[in-house]
Formats: structure tokens, sequence, C-alpha cells
């Protein structure tokens, strides 16, 4: 008996020893590599995964402090849009390193979140990511933000910014910029969170190697290793 209780213990200290443990980042977003990565939560109250498939093939794993600003940031959107969900899509690989067909992704830093939307009852849902549309990256919303029945929600995506931001600063860190369709972003100016975001976001300015219409990618800024 006294065994059993001597290998629990054992066994508590280790498990806490590892969730305890800080990931390392080194280099940059587009050339780097990363440490001890934590693989993000399957689902919360108010967000989800976009692939079953691609967390068991290891591509939702980010830096530990990433993990934390994510997580913590929707646990704030629960009380401030407590009508509102979220889906996270590609991330990276446990160690980092070449994440195609993404040029980024590499160090841990870089976050792709799918785009929020209403449905045409004017419900928060989660954009549809499956195979047959490259798990969401194949989609296209056209010039007024409308794909099929869905149509971008601009105060979720909005708010979700301006979370991830004030949680990064709170833990001291900060984003690098976000990256969403330029032609998009005058939307997201109109909302409650336009001044915030005009004051403390770098938003991409150019259209990037892919629309990113359908998912806004966001770096964030904690020091790395050379």
């Amino acid at each position: 008996m006294k065994i059993l209780k001597l290998i629990s213990l054992v066994f508590c200290l280790f498990s806490h020893t590892l969730l305890a443990e800080e990931s390392t980042c080194y280099g940059t977003t587009s050339k780097g590599r990363l440490e001890k990565g934590i693989e993000l939560p399957s689902s919360g109250e108010n967000f989800v995964a976009y692939s079953t498939v691609a967390r068991l093939a290891g591509r939702v794993y980010v830096h530990s402090q990433v993990n934390s600003i994510i997580v913590n940031a929707y646990k704030s959107l629960e009380a401030e849009q407590p009508n509102k969900v979220f889906k996270y899509a590609e991330t990276g690989f446990k160690e980092g390193g070449q994440f195609k067909p993404h040029k980024t992704h590499r160090n841990g830093l870089s976050v792709d979140f799918m785009t929020p939307v209403l449905a045409e009852s004017g419900q928060s849902v989660h954009l549809p990511t499956h195979p047959l549309n490259k798990f969401g990256y194949d989609i296209e919303f056209d010039s007024k933000g409308q794909y099929e029945e869905y149509e971008i929600d601009y105060v979720a995506l909005a708010a979700h910014i301006v979370a991830l931001h004030k949680e990064a600063v709170a833990q001291g860190v900060d984003l690098w910029r976000v990256i969403f369709d330029p032609k998009l972003q005058p939307e997201l100016f109109k909302t409650s969170y336009g001044t915030y975001l005009k004051k403390h976001i770098q938003f991409s300015e150019k259209r990037s190697w892919v629309r990113h219409d359908e998912h806004y990618h966001v770096d964030f800024d904690i020091s790395c290793k050379d």
C-alpha cells in the first residue's frame, strides 16, 4: 500500500513538472523552431479546434505562453461576448520547423483563427471546416463578407483580436501583427472595438500570398533565442 502511495506521489509530481514546463522558441516565425511546444485544447465553452484529423497529425502546437494567452482570451470572451463562438485553425508542430504549406508558423508564435461568422438567423456559428474545403482554407468570402449562407461576424472577430492583445499585454508581451484581408479590414474599424484596434494592432496593409479572408493570422511578440 505504501509503495502504491509513493508511486502515486511520484506520478503527481512528475505530471506537475510536465505541466509547469515552459516552451523555448528560436529564431523567427519564418525561420525558427520550438522546444516543448504545447498542444492547444481541443475545445472550450466558446471555442473548438478546426479539425480532429489535424490534431492527430500534430498541427496544433504553440509556445506555452501563446497557449496561455489564447485560452485566457477565450475565457474573457465568455463574459464579454457570451453569445459568440470561435474556432482556431493551423498553429505548428511540437518542435516547430517547416510547416507546409505555410511560410511561417515555425517557432510556435504564429496562429491561424477561422473567421467568426453569423448564420442567416443572425446566430454566431462555426465556419464549416472539413477535408472537402481543405479544412476551411478553400472558402472565399465576397467583398461584402458573404459566403453561401454565412456572413463575417466583424464584432466577434474584433472582440477576439482585442482580447488576445489585452491578455498578451497582461502577460508582459504583445501581438506583433495580424494578417487579414486589407479589403475587409474597414468593417472591423466600424465596430465598437475600432478605436482600440487602430491604436494597438498592426494589421497587414497589403494582401498576403494567400488572401486571409476565411481566416486571420496572428503573430505573437515573444522573445526568442537566436
